[in-house]
């Protein structure tokens, strides 16, 4: 039983790995030009990282996936929007992140914006989205089919 829980352990962490080495950046146009580059999109996240109940959920239950790691590795650049309460950042970073929510009208959290290399909004999530990795990357999927 003990080598179960131990190779059981082992294997959990070995599945969250990949999404561990996941770059989210915080600055859109270096995101925009990677995109460009790479032909893949980019995929704001506004969140409230250490108090919004939902963000942290699916932060959990999605983002932090390999599934989902696999998919944005191939399809997006992140950028995180970030609007912490302990976490401390930069006043540049905070006046960036404040320019963000005006500019893309985010009135809560969490809030995913799919953008194409030019920077167009293709697609918006609004909220908690159930149904894991699946469900977002179907979704994102979905927003960038003309």
């Amino acid at each position: 039983m003990k080598t179960f829980l131990v190779a059981l352990v082992i294997g959990c962490v070995w599945l969250q790995a990949p999404a561990a080495d996941l770059n989210w950046g915080t600055d859109l146009s270096k995101a925009l030009a990677q995109a460009k580059a790479d032909r893949k999109m980019v995929l704001l996240d506004f969140t409230g990282s250490d108090w919004c109940g939902w963000c942290i959920k699916f932060e959990q239950d999605t983002l932090s996936t390999a599934k989902f790691a696999d998919y944005a590795k191939s399809h997006l650049e992140l950028v995180l929007v970030d609007f912490p309460n302990k976490k401390p950042q930069s006043d540049a970073l905070k006046a960036a992140n404040a320019a963000l929510q005006t500019k893309y009208d985010v009135g809560g959290y969490p809030t995913f914006i799919l953008l194409n290399a030019e920077g167009k909004e293709v697609g918006r999530q609004v909220g908690y989205l159930k149904g894991g990795p699946d469900a977002f990357t179907a979704k994102l999927d979905g927003f960038s089919k003309p």
